[in-house]
């Protein structure tokens, strides 16, 4: 009885010895992680769990309202680059408005589908100057492109709603792709003035990609042949 009580006294300090080694190495861990050599890894896509009281109906208006007030306050972003001498950013501003409205849109039809009755509240656009329009405008792609639409895409597919998985996955692509391209205007604003040639952008009118360049047949989101997209100056 003896022998067998110390054996399982031996058993137990063991196991906490080892728990306590495991807890710090996974502190020491949780430190270090996120850059190697002062080099920031990447921000994985971070995908929200669907919340049970949301329905895809309810996420399609929130994104139809957030794609209505984008548009509007891209336009209003636009005319004060105009304003600013910043010809082609006030161009990006005007395709990206434009692809917002092809968001929009889609979410709308198929709100309409589902029994519901499309609704936005526009609010008054803040405008500051070209800089910080751009910044606000690619932090506002950026949660989008990772966190709403991966989110509202998780739960149209828990509800088997189709027409919904195609309006999340489109619209979320293409945010990525303005995303992309206001950073692009940030890291050189310079190089993005004056008016006139060079200038021009292209939106789908299927998913709302947006490109300076008609470098392909096909839209590469959604296969849309390029005869079809929109020129916006």
């Amino acid at each position: 009885m003896r022998i067998f009580s110390r054996i399982l006294i031996v058993s137990i300090l063991s196991f906490l010895a080892l728990t306590s080694v495991a807890f710090a190495k996974g502190k020491k861990a949780s430190k270090t992680s996120g850059s190697v050599g002062g080099t920031i890894t990447s921000v994985p896509v971070m995908v929200l769990p669907p919340s049970t009281e949301k329905t895809t109906l309810d996420n399609l208006q929130a994104a139809f309202n957030g794609e209505s007030n984008a548009n509007a306050r891209y336009l209003e972003f636009a005319k004060k680059a105009d304003a600013e001498g910043y010809g082609k950013i006030a161009g990006l501003f005007r395709a990206a408005a434009r692809a917002e409205q092809v968001h929009f849109e889609h979410h709308a039809k198929i709100i309409k589908e589902l029994g519901g009755v499309p609704a936005a509240t526009i609010e008054t656009p803040v405008v500051k100057s070209t800089a910080e329009n751009v910044k606000a405008a690619f932090e506002g792609e950026t949660y989008e492109t990772t966190m709403m639409y991966p989110g509202f895409l998780v739960k149209a597919k828990q509800d088997k709603i189709p027409g919904a998985v195609d309006a999340f996955e489109d619209a979320g692509k293409a945010e990525a792709v303005h995303a992309a391209l206001y950073k692009k205007a940030m890291q050189d604003m310079n190089a993005w003035k004056g008016q006139g040639k060079g200038n021009n952008f292209y939106v789908c009118p299927v998913c709302g990609n947006v490109v300076e360049k008609m470098d392909f047949m096909r839209c590469p989101i959604c296969n849309t042949g390029k005869k079809m997209f929109m020129t916006v100056k």
